[in-house]
């Protein structure tokens, strides 16, 4: 091996060198081959997670009656795993009605063991998942709105060194700088909600809250990490079928807790529906959607593109809220957008990768370039090879007989 490369012993060809770094070879050869319908597909996500992150204020807003919630935050959590669930089985059977002749059948038995065999991994972002989304209804509790917003611009920091440490992803100098100034953007963004004074973010002085802080910081950022490294680990495998074993593993934790719920406060909590209205309905379904568009994230994009389209989210709901009920946007929220873009534009800029990927696509696009130029000699050297036995071969005279006479 030398320079990362390895030669094959019976043809002599040099190819990449298998690395404990690399989370999938499918996944490898996508992301150095950057087209521009993923350009596109990555324009699409951002999009439909800005409407969708910009209607959840509003629709928690709207589900609450008197400042609280009527009904059970694990009742949300079940159904909404459910109506990803049935979402998931719809476009399985799309997709498989779709399937070319040939192809392994997506509703087979033995496809659906072996891919279960393969995803058993999409359990612990299940149950990160579970837990965090419990906590956020509890968070509402120990911290008022602006606080918890506060407090979850600590997760990109988390995200950031937990996909160093899980999925040995590289970042240069310049993309750890832009990280930090997307945490400045948003918390300058978010001062202009805070009031003056000690009680600023209305922590209160309880050892249970600062826990519930730590958790809530520290689950969902591994929540995210770790199903974008499920999800690309078997980047073959269908994403509706793995958002299948997701979703169905996610079900599974919040039947538990309904069941662990009932035990203790009665088998009245077994009743999901209980307080339930059409806001709520309406936050379910977004949730889902939100949960879907982000394994779409997690899979052909990544962890940090969907923290940074949350942020531009929270920014489009600030503007539509000013457009639309004329609240004043004021000098916090300027510069909060400012520095967010700039951060943007920083880390995602080919000139602040890191110098490893840098020669790890160069390799990649030298790889390619050597193929194809072998192709065509193959193809040139056959093509030779086939005229010359087209000069060479004797075509009978029809006109001498076939049999001796």
């Amino acid at each position: 091996m030398k320079n990362g490369m390895i030669e094959c012993s019976v043809c002599h060809s040099k190819l990449v060198s298998p690395s404990t770094k690399s989370v999938s070879r499918a996944y490898d050869k996508h992301r150095t081959k950057v087209s521009s319908k993923q350009r596109a597909l990555n324009i699409l996500l951002v999009g439909g997670d800005c409407v969708l992150v910009g209607f959840q204020p509003i629709l928690v807003y709207m589900s609450k009656v008197d400042g609280k919630f009527m009904f059970s935050p694990i009742s949300v959590n079940f159904l909404t795993e459910i109506a990803k669930v049935i979402f998931a089985i719809l476009m399985l059977v799309l997709q498989a009605r779709r399937q070319k002749v040939g192809e392994k059948p997506l509703l087979s038995i033995s496809t659906f063991i072996q891919a279960a065999r393969n995803n058993v991994l999409l359990a612990v972002p299940a149950l990160l998942y579970a837990i965090n989304n419990y906590l956020k209804f509890i968070m509402q509790l120990y911290f008022n709105p602006a606080t918890v917003k506060m407090l979850s611009n600590l997760k990109v920091l988390v995200i950031a060194v937990l996909l160093k440490i899980v999925m040995k992803r590289r970042f240069s100098v310049i993309q750890w700088e832009a990280l930090a100034l997307l945490l400045i953007g948003i918390t300058i963004n978010q001062l202009r909600t805070s009031p003056e004074g000690a009680a600023a973010l209305g922590v209160p002085v309880s050892t249970v809250a600062y826990v519930y802080t730590l958790i809530f910081v520290t689950v969902p950022s591994m929540a995210s990490v770790f199903n974008e490294y499920a999800l690309k680990s078997q980047y073959d495998t269908s994403i509706y079928l793995q958002n299948l074993f997701l979703y169905g593993y996610g079900a599974i934790f919040n039947f538990l807790a309904i069941l662990g719920s009932a035990i203790f406060k009665g088998p009245n909590s077994l009743d999901i529906f209980e307080g339930h209205s059409k806001a709520t309905m309406l936050l379910i379904c977004n949730n889902a959607a939100q949960g879907i568009l982000s394994s779409f994230f997690f899979k052909y994009a990544d962890t940090i593109l969907k923290k940074y389209s949350s942020t531009v989210a929270t920014i489009f709901t600030g503007i539509a809220s000013a457009v639309m009920f004329g609240h004043t946007l004021t000098v916090n929220f300027m510069l909060g957008i400012s520095v967010v873009f700039i951060s943007m534009h920083q880390f995602f800029s080919p000139l602040s990768k890191a110098k490893e990927d840098q020669q790890q696509n160069g390799m990649h696009e030298k790889l390619d370039s050597q193929d194809n130029h072998r192709s065509r000699e193959s193809s040139f050297i056959n093509m030779a090879a086939g005229a010359n036995e087209e000069a060479t071969h004797r075509v009978p005279d029809e006109r001498q007989p076939l049999l001796p006479t």
